[in-house]
């Protein structure tokens, strides 16, 4: 199980958590990964001066904007549950 967490948090709010969240959300279930990937949120991650929405995948810390999405879940996420 992949664990993917969006911060949620007032300062990743304003830079689109939301929007990365529901697309997140989209391509779980276009990828048929509900079962292989879990998504959370959480309340600030402490680096909310970085460019973008604060994620992490399994742990490891990117800075995801919402335009970048697709292209990021491809590279970090599905890569970790086998396409």
């Amino acid at each position: 199980m992949v664990k993917v967490t969006v911060c949620i948090g007032s300062s990743c709010h304003l830079k689109g958590s939301r929007q990365l969240v529901e697309r997140f959300q989209y391509l779980i279930k276009e990828n048929k990964k509900d079962e292989q990937i879990e998504l959370a949120g959480a309340f600030c991650m402490g680096k909310c001066a970085s460019d973008g929405v604060s994620v992490t995948v399994d742990g490891d810390y990117f800075a995801v904007k919402p335009e970048n999405a697709d292209d990021f879940f491809r590279k970090q996420v599905l890569v970790r549950v086998g396409k």
